[in-house]
């Protein structure tokens, strides 16, 4: 049993996109292992900020940068297992927020994880962490703030 316990608001998933697990992704156990599912999540959250128009490093050098994940898993994914990555943000403050991944097997509807992965603004040319930028606050405008 997971010591850690995720639980999403649903209306603050605001994209989803399906990946296919690779033979690639497979460990020894003979499932999809924890640095492929990481690897995935990456992948989903650079899909999830590219269909919102948010660059990886602006020409300024501000970007966005990963504090910290946390998984949990809930059941095996296997080779050509077709899965689905709903992805939103949560808990925004004024340098960073969440953002948040619920992964299922649509086939099954099973849930395969879940997933919240810390970030910051940060500014590559100056090494310091920056406000979050107006513009990517009115992207997301039902997601709440914490202090």
């Amino acid at each position: 049993m997971a010591r850690l316990q995720l639980t999403f608001p649903e209306d603050q998933f605001y994209y989803s996109t399906p990946m296919s697990v690779r033979v690639t992704d497979i460990n020894a156990a003979n499932h999809l292992g924890n640095d492929s599912m990481i690897s995935m999540i990456s992948e989903a959250r650079a899909r999830f900020l590219f269909e919102f128009g948010v660059a990886e490093t602006e020409r300024d050098g501000t970007g966005i940068i990963v504090t910290d994940l946390a998984t949990t898993y809930r059941a095996e994914a296997h080779a050509r297992d077709q899965l689905l990555f709903e992805v939103g943000v949560m808990d925004f403050n004024k340098y960073g927020g969440d953002i948040i991944f619920r992964i299922t097997r649509p086939r099954d509807r099973t849930l395969i994880a879940m997933a919240k992965s810390g970030f910051v603004f940060y500014n590559y040319k100056s090494s310091e962490v920056v406000m979050m930028p107006e513009e990517f606050q009115r992207k997301f405008d039902r997601v709440n703030w914490v202090d």
